[in-house]
């Protein structure tokens, strides 16, 4: 399956036709990547895209294979040859036995739809870890296997089980359990912290909403109200459950989080617009 979805991708600045894009480029070697939601043609939220892609590969040891002008630029380039609402966009540096490509292309988006966000969606328990959790990087490998598992379990994310039973985050996502009015989320240095998660918390801050920075036992789950997940795709959408545990979707809380983070995400977007027309 070609994951470029849209008609053109970029290859090392040259704009090509998607027939000619081949999945090596992404899933031979080593790749590190950012995924950018993409609205009225402009990113969301792109220099903290760009300050976690630069951290990535410093932790990675790579080199930077475009400056953040370049891909700037780029986006531009490559969301005026079509016209789309909203769509994932995906940056690769890889880096495969000396041979080195920089690419720019759309990716299929999966957006919960208004009944998602309303009832919940189902999540599942996988046991495994990220062998470097702060660092963007494809592990091709076991995105199959939680893929898999998923479709088995008609699940729509699987939570990340580690060795003492505790969950870190999300396949895809950050998670958030929510009890008694306090948020709990994973400390920093355990996950791949989310761009969502970060301005989800920044929110927190600004609002006084408490949160407590601890790895939940999956023994404990069912104590908790409700549990969410955040994300570049699912923004802050909520489980009706987790196996065959089962949560309240609809809080004030919640939906109050979603709400104020769409505020600062367009407030982001105006910003590109912004830079780019001054130049």
């Amino acid at each position: 399956m070609n994951e470029c979805y849209g008609k053109k991708f970029i290859l090392d600045g040259a704009i090509l036709p998607r027939d000619t894009f081949d999945n090596k480029y992404v899933y031979e070697g080593d790749s590190v990547y950012e995924v950018i939601r993409m609205a009225k043609g402009s990113p969301v939220f792109f220099h903290d895209h760009m300050e976690r892609l630069e951290s990535s590969l410093k932790m990675m040891h790579k080199k930077s294979l475009a400056s953040i002008e370049t891909i700037r630029k780029d986006i531009i380039r490559l969301a005026r040859t079509e016209r789309r609402k909203e769509i994932n966009l995906k940056i690769v540096f890889n880096y495969n036995n000396g041979r080195n490509n920089y690419l720019v292309y759309f990716i299929e988006p999966v957006y919960p739809d208004e009944e998602q966000y309303r009832k919940g969606v189902k999540g599942i328990l996988y046991y495994a870890e990220r062998k470097d959790p702060e660092s963007k990087v494809i592990n091709h490998k076991l995105r199959s296997s939680i893929f898999h598992k998923l479709i088995l379990e008609g699940g729509y994310e699987a939570l990340l089980v580690n060795q003492d039973e505790c969950i870190t985050e999300g396949s895809r996502s950050n998670i958030f359990f929510l009890k008694d009015d306090i948020l709990v989320t994973a400390p920093d240095n355990r996950i791949l912290n989310g761009i969502t998660r970060k301005h989800i918390l920044a929110i927190c801050r600004e609002t006084g909403q408490e949160v407590r920075f601890d790895c939940v036992r999956v023994k404990d789950i069912g104590s908790y109200d409700a549990v969410f997940m955040t994300g570049t795709s699912p923004v802050v959408l909520p489980f009706c459950c987790i196996g065959d545990i089962f949560f309240k979707a609809g809080l004030p809380v919640i939906e109050n989080l979603r709400h104020l983070y769409m505020i600062r995400a367009e407030e982001s977007i105006q910003r590109f617009i912004s830079n780019t027309d001054r130049q």
